[in-house]
């Protein structure tokens, strides 16, 4: 965010398999800049060489891997500091999803905390505590046994059956939360989606609400027999919001673009908080409604 700049280190490789990955430095990164490396794997031999590489340069590292692993024996080796990842116990045969609700806050905590020790961002042990409970509230209202008709991430799930996600997001903390969501239904579901920002998707995806996904595109669909043809696909307007910094708002420019071109809309907004409770609240109900499609989609 506006604290640092942030460099995504994307891999190398020709599958996407621990022993197929590479990661490299940029030229440019050197003795003042902090390598974070978070993994549930922890025994991807690229990675255990992208630490040594950093300590060559003289980068600081930090890496959240499950303790005992190649990886966490690197970052000590060469005077990193390594933090053990928080797991439950779980069938040690079965690799960890990465995409799983537990695995992102058990790497993403640890590294909150370093972060508000080195004066990044505020994420004191009591704000930690305050998006633990929000996602322990969302856990209550999403849950399987809660029903459809009272579950947001249910009603968004059934909503998107059928449908192309256009994900619009605004907002500091819907951003990163509606990225996460596009990927999490392509990874479980196989569901493409797009995803942009306000006010800039407006004019992204105009053409988009315009073309032959637009829900009144098909002038015949109505006549369409429900029993032996598939449904058309058509696109959904998912719009996350935060409260926008300064109160300006796309969100009715958003609605009447939508509205405009006969697209449904689905809205979601978190409940007043800390920008990482709000976070935390629109990760865990688009997660819950990624999994809850998967398993509606699933073949029987």
């Amino acid at each position: 965010g506006a604290g640092s700049p942030v460099t995504r280190l994307a891999p190398t490789g020709v599958a996407p398999a621990a022993g197929a990955l590479r990661w490299e430095l940029p030229g440019w990164a050197g003795s003042v800049d902090l390598l974070l490396i978070a993994t549930p794997d922890g025994t991807e031999p690229g990675l255990s060489l992208l630490s040594e590489q950093a300590y060559r340069r003289g980068l600081t590292v930090v890496a959240v891997a499950p303790a005992g692993t190649p990886l966490a024996e690197s970052v000590s080796g060469s005077h990193g500091l390594f933090v053990p990842m928080a797991v439950a116990p779980y069938d040690h045969d079965e690799p960890l999803a990465a995409s799983a609700p537990g695995v992102l806050w058990a790497l993403l905590t640890p590294l909150l905390a370093l972060l508000d020790r080195t004066g990044l961002l505020t994420a004191p042990p009591d704000t930690l505590q305050k998006v633990a409970d929000r996602l322990d509230a969302v856990a209550e209202r999403c849950g399987p046994a809660v029903v459809t008709y009272s579950n947001a991430a249910k009603t968004l799930a059934a909503e998107l059956a059928d449908s192309l996600p256009v994900v619009w997001t605004e907002g500091v903390s819907a951003g990163p939360a509606g990225r996460r969501f596009a990927a999490a239904l392509a990874e479980l579901s196989g569901t493409p989606a797009v995803v942009a920002e306000l006010p800039e998707a407006l004019a992204a995806h105009s053409a988009l609400l315009a073309g032959p996904l637009a829900a009144g595109a098909d002038p015949d669909d109505f006549f369409r027999d429900r029993v032996e043809e598939a449904p058309a696909l058509h696109a959904r307007v998912v719009l996350l919001r935060d409260r926008p910094l300064g109160g300006l708002t796309a969100a009715p420019a958003a609605r009447e673009l939508a509205l405009t071109h006969d697209t449904p809309i689905s809205e979601l907004e978190p409940e007043e908080g800390g920008e990482l409770e709000t976070l935390a609240e629109l990760i865990a109900v688009t997660d819950f409604a990624a999994v809850y499609l998967a398993l509606a989609s699933a073949p029987r």
